[in-house]
């Protein structure tokens, strides 16, 4: 899947209703390609700590224009499903960072104040 509109449509074919009640979640989910437009974009929200923050920002549940009731969750488990072909934690994108010298760098908040200065 490329697109949020293409998911949508696979939520409407598999629970109902249309496109449009499913893009904001898929939108939502997506939305880190603001950040960076490969797929590199898919650490941030396409895994299983993504999906129940979907969840918690859009409840529990969609209900649909047809009066059916969908797990929120279920929606996002299928948008990562499709992208990735499982659902991965947080920590499987992770261990595929690759560390840098300066993402462990850090500079004392205030000489005499940072714990770690030698004051």
């Amino acid at each position: 899947m490329a697109h949020a509109y293409h998911h949508a449509l696979s939520s409407a074919r598999t629970w109902g209703g249309t496109a449009d009640e499913y893009m904001a979640l898929h939108q939502w989910i997506d939305g880190s390609k603001a950040i960076t437009a490969d797929f590199r974009h898919r650490a941030l929200r396409h895994h299983a700590e993504g999906i129940f923050l979907l969840e918690t920002l859009y409840g529990v549940t969609l209900t649909l224009s047809t009066g059916r009731v969908v797990p929120v969750r279920l929606i996002g488990e299928q948008h990562v499903r499709e992208d990735l072909g499982f659902i991965p934690s947080f920590a499987d994108w992770v261990r595929c960072i690759r560390p840098e010298p300066w993402m462990g760098r850090a500079q004392p908040l205030h000489p005499g104040v940072d714990p770690g200065d030698g004051s």
